[in-house]
């Protein structure tokens, strides 16, 4: 990659992009089931408690970050290798 091109720029944002989502999407998923869970309950029961529906969430969001934090790791590190190595094809020309 001797220059930067538009193309060039739209590839490294689209990559960008799916890293975002690969990353955001345990801790989205956690707190769609849980809150899907907890509504459920809410109805079942006519408890409505704000608490209720807030806490668990947030539990869940939790314990997903701790669980995927090795992915997590691994797919930032292998981007920020690959834009490094990018730069430095860049700088080397």
């Amino acid at each position: 990659m001797d220059a930067v091109t538009p193309e060039g720029v739209i590839g490294i944002a689209r990559e960008a992009a799916w890293v975002m989502l690969e990353i955001g999407a345990p801790s989205l998923l956690a707190a769609l089931v849980v809150g899907v869970l907890v509504s459920l309950f809410q109805a079942l029961t006519q408890i409505q408690e704000s608490t209720l529906a807030f806490l668990p969430k947030l539990v869940a969001i939790l314990l997903a970050q701790i669980v995927a934090l090795p992915f997590t790791l691994t797919v930032l590190g292998d981007f920020t290798r690959l834009l490094f190595g990018r730069i430095a094809a860049m700088g080397g020309s």
